[in-house]
């Protein structure tokens, strides 16, 4: 075994997986919950998960979570681990990072992996394409999408992408080592990407202004109060201001990065069927423009 993927439920690494199958690396999946033959436990908040999960390993596609990243940093050396690639946050950019606990957890683990003997490579996504499966609920039972700041920029990226971006640290030692802030190719708002998402389905997808206020208490079920400030922030921030691009995922593909409308042609039938797929790690919410990973 030379690679261990973390996180394997979620949709980077399910993708990633299949990039490094197709070409005959070794790797192994690791989740918090194996649902699959072959799946080794790996709850990356639970140390006595590391030692099985590590053997034999030279590199990792690493989730953040922070509250056990010193455990995995010293059991990754112990293992001989050589390099790692976390899958981290563009929140940590921010000026305001230090403040916000989405980028908080993200950035406690790039400074336990930086300050460790351990190669890393931070792959710094924006907003995931996939944060939209958020809408499906609504859509589904013909409600409209309920949004605070529908005109709030983000820069989603498809998470093929993601796992491209990641294959090719993995697999090429000259690209390792650094910090790529990957994005989509276009700066969309809330309204642009439901827009496109009723382009796709052949019907409009309406969407109604909230306050602030009514959509933290309507997400406070599923997100804590401090992330849904968080996002609200950011959100207001993005308010009709265009979200900052970058060539990284060009760069580390070989391709241009994968439009939102072709992420929507992708998914469009979760959108009717309400099949969401597996994820792994923080929800799409806690990904959004802070962001990023649900996967």
């Amino acid at each position: 075994m030379s690679i261990l993927i973390t996180g394997a439920r979620g949709a980077v690494a399910r993708n990633l997986a299949s990039l490094l199958s197709a070409r005959g690396i070794a790797h192994r999946l690791g989740s918090r919950a194996p649902d699959t033959p072959g799946t080794v436990r790996c709850d990356l908040s639970d140390p006595a998960t590391f030692p099985e999960a590590l053997a034999g390993v030279r590199s990792v596609f690493l989730y953040a979570e922070a509250s056990g990243v010193d455990a995995f940093v010293e059991e990754a050396a112990a293992a001989g681990v050589e390099h790692v690639v976390l899958l981290s946050s563009s929140a940590v950019l921010a000026p305001a990072a230090v403040d916000n606990p989405l980028a908080a957890a993200h950035r406690d683990v790039e400074e336990a992996l930086l300050a460790s003997p351990l190669r890393t490579t931070l792959l710094r996504p924006g907003s995931f394409a996939s944060n939209a499966l958020g809408w499906a609920g609504p859509l589904q039972a013909g409600l409209p999408v309920r949004l605070p700041y529908p005109g709030a920029h983000t820069d989603p990226v498809h998470e093929v992408d993601l796992a491209e971006a990641a294959y090719a640290v993995l697999t090429d030692p000259a690209l390792a080592g650094r910090a790529y802030t990957l994005t989509g190719p276009q700066s969309l708002s809330f309204a642009d990407q439901l827009s496109l998402l009723g382009r796709a389905l052949g019907r409009p997808v309406p969407y109604e202004t909230v306050t602030a206020e009514q959509w933290k208490a309507e997400a406070a079920a599923s997100i804590p109060a401090s992330f849904a400030d968080a996002l609200l922030a950011h959100w207001a921030a993005a308010d009709g201001v265009p979200a900052r691009l970058t060539e990284d995922v060009p760069q580390l593909t070989g391709h241009p990065a994968r439009s939102f409308g072709a992420w929507v042609e992708d998914h469009a039938d979760a959108f009717r069927s309400g099949d969401w797929g597996n994820t792994e790690g923080p929800g799409p919410l806690a990904r959004t423009g802070a962001s990023g990973k649900g996967e």
